[in-house]
């Protein structure tokens, strides 16, 4: 019924609105062709009908109202009136010292992202949890360095991030462990990897001490828990 971000099924939500659209449809069709139809043609229609003059002012008033409220419409949408000015200037850039402490994202949303995408918002996750010196270098030639930073520590931090829709195999930790440590001097070399990694994979990684991120993992990093408290143990 939920999905692991903690929100309904957007089946059921879409269902559940269908009900009450319906439940709620039905009872105003009910009233309008049973209560209301009488009631308007018993008093206001009446009433209307015997004071022209009034009827006349009450329809020039809601002619108003009603010029005016497409009107604003109109603003609003950008079509006519409103302020026109100089477009606001571009928020300044994203600097560790002044990063926003609650940048988070749901697993669908990290699910939808490509994988440039996704290696920005490791990046960003980086930033949040105060990462310092944080690149996103991922690209062709990047020899399985996406992101590289710096931890409290001084320690050179290289990820590699894998928006797989299947599970990271062993073959792939291999590669990476013979570029994190002896090509970009790693001190700690971490892998993500968005749908988890084989059993052989999870092995070789904790033989070879490099760290990695599954899907429950990167679930607490995303939510906005630490990197280094994200995981069990950080080898």
């Amino acid at each position: 019924m939920f999905d692991e971000d903690g929100r309904l099924d957007p089946f059921l939500k879409t269902l559940l609105y269908g009900v009450f659209a319906l439940a709620i449809g039905k009872m105003l069709w009910k009233w309008l062709t049973g209560t209301a139809v009488a009631w308007i043609l018993n008093g206001p229609w009446a009433w209307l009908t015997g004071h022209p003059w009034w009827a006349a002012l009450i329809c020039a008033g809601a002619l108003v109202m009603l010029v005016a409220a497409a009107r604003a419409v109109l603003v609003v949408l950008g079509f006519a009136g409103g302020y026109v000015g100089p477009p606001p200037a571009a928020p300044p850039a994203l600097e560790p010292d002044t990063a926003d402490v609650s940048v988070t994202f749901r697993m669908r949303e990290l699910a939808a992202m490509s994988p440039t995408e996704f290696e920005q918002a490791c990046a960003e996750l980086l930033v949040r949890d105060g990462f310092t010196d944080v690149q996103r270098v991922g690209g062709p030639g990047d020899l399985g360095a996406d992101v590289r930073a710096v931890d409290s520590d001084g320690d050179l931090v290289i990820l590699q991030c894998k928006r797989y829709r299947a599970r990271v195999t062993s073959g792939h930790v291999q590669q990476f462990n013979g570029t994190a440590r002896p090509h970009h001097g790693a001190d700690v070399a971490i892998m993500i990897g968005l749908a988890g990694f084989t059993d052989p994979a999870a092995t070789f990684a904790r033989q070879h001490h490099i760290t990695v991120l599954g899907r429950a993992e990167i679930k607490k990093w995303a939510h906005g828990t630490h990197l280094y408290q994200a995981v069990h143990v950080l080898t």
